[in-house]
């Protein structure tokens, strides 16, 4: 995600990084047309097919797209669907080192639940329980992520242009890409909370759920559906934090890698993954917190002869000191790094490339209707 500045060459520099991800197009498109409308054929990455299309531009007397700057009325649908599809992709490759991360966060593991490190985790997870543990859970996590990832990246495009007019006109203003990624954080979180509560009830050891509907229906039955969002206020403490911080080093990582704001994978790629590694350290106790309130720990609360539920951040955070000290709040951090530097890696690609692949398709068919018109 990058700055709002203008024009350009938009010419897709770093091209043999995204030739990977290229192929994500043509399939993409056949689900995406009764949206967009139909589209014209997908624009090329070599010099060739970028002279004819240059060319065919100058001709018709059409600037050159600028994907940042999006064709009016259509760029919230274009950040929704590409936020989506961003987002998808990121939880469902990521998912099994996810569950390997919500159980190394545990306070209190049973025995055969304790692991040496992220790898040990995932061998002795499969081994014992099954090639397919550490999926339970996927299909909740995607059906979140669709719609929070959409409101997420539609949101914080949206605020980033227009605090960045108010607060640095014509510039890109770090301050405007915190607070544009804090408010995102509010909707995102407000639909995939209750996700995630299920999601990683499902994946802790000796999970007592058969299926992703039992643990739903049996968490509404037995704590009601307040349950859902317990951790709510303490996903914000977390998330706001940790988005600001990953906005604003994102957006920093891109002004020295990518200074033209051009669609560029590789600079993508390596500012979101570092982006993703800063913010998770700074804020991986708020998520052990998290993680507590979610699952709410049988063992932990037996330890410490606690009657009832753990609620509220406070709550949260005495009975983590309780339990384990100072190094409590830092369970997890080698696989929370190692979960989230990929995963902020695998968004911003995947985002930014269908942000441009949307916007070439879109000015290639006003470029037709144009044509049509003489």
């Amino acid at each position: 995600m990058s700055a709002e500045t203008p024009g350009g060459d938009s010419g897709v520099t770093g091209a043999g990084a995204g030739a990977g991800i290229r192929w994500l197009g043509g399939g993409f498109w056949g689900v995406s047309d009764g949206i967009f409308g139909s589209l014209s054929p997908r624009v090329g990455g070599d010099a060739d097919q970028a002279l004819q299309l240059q060319g065919t531009l100058e001709a018709a007397d059409i600037p050159d797209p600028d994907y940042e700057g999006l064709p009016n009325g259509a760029s919230t649908s274009t950040h929704m669907l590409a936020g989506a599809v961003a987002g998808i992709m990121e939880h469902c490759l990521m998912y099994p080192i996810d569950c390997v991360k919500t159980r190394m966060q545990s306070l209190q593991p049973e025995p055969a639940a304790r692991y040496r490190n992220v790898m040990d985790a995932l061998r002795r997870i499969v081994r014992t329980e099954g090639i397919w543990r550490p999926m339970r859970g996927l299909n909740v996590t995607a059906t979140g992520a669709g719609p929070a990832h959409a409101l997420y990246f539609a949101c914080y495009e949206k605020l980033k242009k227009t605090l960045g007019d108010i607060i640095h006109p014509g510039a890109n203003s770090h301050v405007a890409n915190g607070a544009a990624g804090c408010v995102a954080t509010l909707l995102h979180d407000a639909m995939m909370n209750p996700a995630e509560v299920v999601k990683q009830r499902m994946q802790m050891y000796n999970s007592p759920y058969r299926s992703v509907l039992d643990c739903m229906r049996a968490v509404w039955l037995k704590e009601g559906a307040a349950a859902f969002y317990r951790s709510y206020t303490t996903q914000l403490t977390m998330n706001i934090p940790f988005q600001a911080l990953h906005f604003m080093t994102y957006e920093c990582l891109q002004e020295t890698l990518n200074p033209h704001r051009q669609y560029n994978p590789t600079s993508h790629m390596v500012s979101g993954a570092l982006a993703g590694a800063v913010a998770a350290a700074a804020t991986t106790p708020l998520d052990v917190c998290k993680t507590l309130l979610n699952t709410q720990e049988s063992l932990a609360l037996h330890s410490l002869n606690v009657s009832g539920h753990i609620s509220g951040l406070a709550h949260a955070f005495r009975t983590v000191y309780r339990l384990g000290g100072v190094l409590a709040y830092f369970k997890g951090v080698q696989a929370r790094i190692i979960y989230q530097m990929p995963s902020t890696a695998i968004a911003w690609t995947v985002y930014e490339f269908f942000k441009y692949f949307i916007t070439e398709h879109q000015h290639a068919k006003r470029k037709a209707q144009r044509e049509s018109e003489k």
